[in-house]
């Protein structure tokens, strides 16, 4: 199936979340640190690095889950600010750790920019949706 842009619509139902729970930190504090909810930091981190794109390098997934150039070019930006924190406080650091870091700040930056062109995008895609149904 091909979303207007993409092949793997599916993959994205799982990228934006995790890039929009990365500019929240309130949702951070409420959720990843709630020991009764299913969701964490590292759920997030494997939805961005390993299971549905590769924010280290993400140009191979544009037309697979990123609509455009400049949603690769800000998932690296995300990646590269991530990988920053995760280099500073080590890869087995407690969520609460990483959201005190000194660099999450960029994070939740990266992210929040991220988040807004993935919805803006998504918005434009099923617009065109809508008008080539109607």
């Amino acid at each position: 199936m091909i979303d207007h842009g993409i092949a793997l619509p599916h993959y994205r139902l799982h990228v934006v979340p995790a890039v929009v729970a990365l500019a929240s930190p309130t949702w951070q504090r409420e959720v990843w640190l709630d020991p009764d909810q299913f969701e964490n930091l590292d759920y997030t981190v494997h939805v961005l690095f390993d299971d549905f794109c590769d924010a280290s390098s993400p140009l191979p997934w544009l037309g697979q889950c990123l609509r455009s150039e400049e949603e690769v070019e800000l998932m690296a930006r995300l990646g590269a600010a991530y990988s920053a924190v995760q280099d500073s406080v080590g890869a087995a650091a407690p969520d609460e750790v990483y959201l005190a870091a000194p660099g999450w700040p960029a994070v939740v930056a990266a992210a929040a920019r991220l988040a807004h062109v993935l919805v803006s995008n998504d918005h434009s895609a099923l617009s065109k949706l809508h008008d080539a149904a109607c």
